[in-house]
């Protein structure tokens, strides 16, 4: 392959000696076609002129020839070589002309294999436009003196050199904003550079366009002139395509209204499927969950809150009320089995997801299991780009499945992305942070991040700006124990840890209101037993799979059968197979809604079968310290209600 800078003086001087034409024009090499291939071949062109924007075909202001050849791979429908030739497969040149390539269909993107064919022609004239954009105007002698003054450069230094002499900086697959949408995000941390793996490869109309960012731009054109559904399922990308060009081909349909997504959450027992309307999106938070001593922990977890309003609730202040409402958008590693290895979220071995969870289960696994207060620190946000932000971050759920790296691209990074392509905003351009504490420092120095909402702890509690850390709650209720009971700990950590059983000693001289502070305590000491198996069930997870113990078998099955049906929570398309792309439209909602309803029973029934197999995974004082624990609730709920009873209260339920 000759390099690059000998290429493009060449192209240039060739194009420097094409005379220049009021619009552009297809030119057919007819010699060797008999009248009516020539015809057939003639409305074909004549429809893919009539199909660019009439932008597109004035300032491609050139003539290409098309031939046909017989010199390509069967596969081939078409390319383009030269500056101004294109070539199509002369083995469709028969379907085309006796009209079966009409109807003839192809198991490819556009069917059949006229329609093929077309999107054939205007993919090829769309890597010529976005070459010729090099060449714009009165910048070609510029840019022809560059070539030779540089010619000894690589590809990149040559293009990145040239390109600064013309007027209009950017091709169509250099874009910035284009590289941002299609998925070859700035690298964060390092300044400038964009990603080479493209991560947005679920529900692709066509998998080629993942191959570049040249071959982007000409497979969504085809798409953008082509499919009359394109603004629904790629709204973003059309939109750029319509500002590039003053102009959109006429839609057949409405898009809907809002944005299908499936809930992560941990019931089972409710439908998964939902509907996320951004009108009701009153704001977005950055919401950080601080950190703790766990190694993944340390630097704290980003995510996103939207503040949804409930319905008929108009948008303002008060929708933050309707804590029920708001969902979280969390970017983790999803793991393919239940050991977490570090060393695998360091090289990037676990898939990046967009899980959607609502808040309250958010605020639960982190302030009562995990024992991390949580942050919700308003981000300021046009209303456009609250819009612009939830749609991306939809397309995002349906279409992301990236690669997790704890250093590289954790949840800190994945948030900015997403930031950066929902809003773009020029203020997150240059902003680089891998630690999620680190992000909302520099949100706030970037004035995008209002944390004066967190300055009055109080009023933060109060008005959902903050959600504190159980430690402090259960210490609390510690003190009212230490108050009323000769014990000796001085910690609620120390009580804690103490065997379930030697903690029950105390359940019979406890009045009312230490009860109370007891039982607290002990759904405190359940949740912890319940984490520590866990963790040990990772350890032991892969070792008694290859046990001869039939409950233990039993029980590693159940795990992999809830591994193998909880995937689409955060990859929903797989509920859609390879039909469709990006956002689902109306007609797949049937689909979606029993493929996902189906799956959700099924977690149900194995979750239920979980809670009795897996204490065969567990060592024999772990599952007793549970069994113990469950039998202290159970008294002191029962001497609770003993007490209040007596007091004339009524009996608690």
């Amino acid at each position: 392959m000759r390099r690059l800078g000998v290429w493009l003086l060449a192209w240039g001087l060739s194009l420097a000696a094409t005379p220049v034409l009021a619009d552009l024009q297809l030119h057919l090499q007819s010699e060797s076609l008999n009248p009516a291939q020539r015809q057939a071949s003639q409305a074909l062109l004549d429809e893919a002129l009539q199909a660019l924007p009439p932008r597109f075909v004035k300032d491609l202001d050139r003539r290409i020839d098309v031939s046909w050849s017989s010199d390509m791979p069967d596969n081939a429908y078409g390319q383009a070589a030269g500056p101004y030739q294109l070539y199509l497969n002369t083995r469709l040149l028969t379907p085309l002309t006796d009209g079966s390539a009409a109807t003839e269909p192809t198991g490819r993107p556009h069917g059949t294999v006229r329609r093929e064919l077309l999107a054939t022609v205007l993919h090829e004239l769309t890597h010529v436009y976005d070459r010729a954009r090099l060449w714009s105007g009165a910048d070609r002698r510029l840019i022809l003196r560059c070539a030779r003054q540089h010619s000894s450069l690589g590809k990149v230094g040559l293009a990145d050199e040239c390109r600064g002499q013309t007027e209009r900086r950017f091709t169509l697959s250099d874009d910035p904003r284009l590289l941002d949408l299609a998925g070859w995000q700035q690298y964060v941390g390092r300044r400038g550079a964009r990603e080479q793996h493209n991560g947005q490869s679920v529900r692709s109309p066509d998998a080629y366009e993942l191959s570049s960012p040249l071959e982007f731009v000409a497979v969504n054109m085809e798409y953008f002139l082509l499919d009359p559904t394109y603004a629904c399922r790629r709204p973003a990308l059309y939109r750029w395509y319509k500002e590039q060009f003053g102009w959109a081909p006429p839609t057949q349909q409405a898009c809907p209204s809002f944005y299908p997504y499936l809930n992560a959450g941990n019931d089972f027992g409710r439908e998964p499927l939902g509907k996320l309307d951004p009108e009701r999106v009153y704001a977005v938070d950055y919401l950080l969950a601080e950190a703790n001593q766990n190694m993944m922990s340390r630097w704290g977890h980003s995510m996103l809150r939207l503040v949804i309003c409930k319905p008929g609730r108009p948008r303002g202040p008060d929708c933050r009320l309707d804590l029920d409402q708001h969902l979280v958008l969390s970017y983790r590693a999803f793991v393919g089995d239940v050991q977490l290895s570090s060393w695998d979220g360091l090289t990037g071995a676990y898939p990046s997801r967009l899980f959607v969870l609502p808040l309250a289960q958010v605020i639960d696994e982190y302030t009562k299991t995990e024992l991390r207060s949580l942050a919700s620190v308003p981000l300021k946000l046009s209303r456009p780009q609250i819009d612009t932000l939830v749609e991306h971050a939809a397309e995002m759920h349906w279409s992301y499945d990236g690669d997790y790296y704890f250093i590289s691209n954790n949840c800190a990074v994945e948030t900015l992305k997403l930031l950066r392509s929902g809003t773009d905003d020029s203020q997150l351009t240059g902003l680089d942070s891998i630690l999620p504490n680190g992000l909302l420092e520099v949100l706030k120095g970037r004035g995008l991040a209002d944390t004066r909402v967190l300055d009055d702890p109080k009023e933060a509690l109060r008005l959902g700006y903050r959600f504190d850390s159980y430690r402090d709650r259960y210490q609390a209720m510690f003190t009212v124990l230490k108050k009323n009971l000769p014990i000796r700990q001085d910690s609620v950590e120390d009580w804690l840890q103490q065997p379930a059983i030697e903690r029950r000693q105390w359940f019979a001289r406890a009045d009312l209101r230490t009860s109370a502070a007891i039982l607290l305590l002990e759904q405190a000491s359940l949740r912890r037993q319940l984490l520590l198996a866990q963790d040990e069930v990772k350890q032991r997870y892969l070792t008694a799979r290859e046990q001869q113990d039939g409950r233990v078998s039993k029980a590693t099955g159940t795990l992999q059968d809830i591994l193998a049906n909880s995937g689409f929570l955060s990859r929903p398309a797989e509920l859609l197979g390879s039909d469709g792309y990006g956002l689902p439209q109306t007609e797949e909602w049937q689909r979606l809604e029993t493929q996902s309803s189906e799956r959700q029973k099924t977690l149900k029934r194995l979750t239920g079968d979980l809670d009795s197999e897996v204490r065969a995974l567990l060592e024999p004082a772990r599952a007793a310290e549970i069994t113990a624990s469950e039998e202290n609730l159970k008294q002191m709920s029962e001497h609770l209600r003993a007490l209040h009873k007596a007091a004339g209260g009524l009996q608690l339920p």
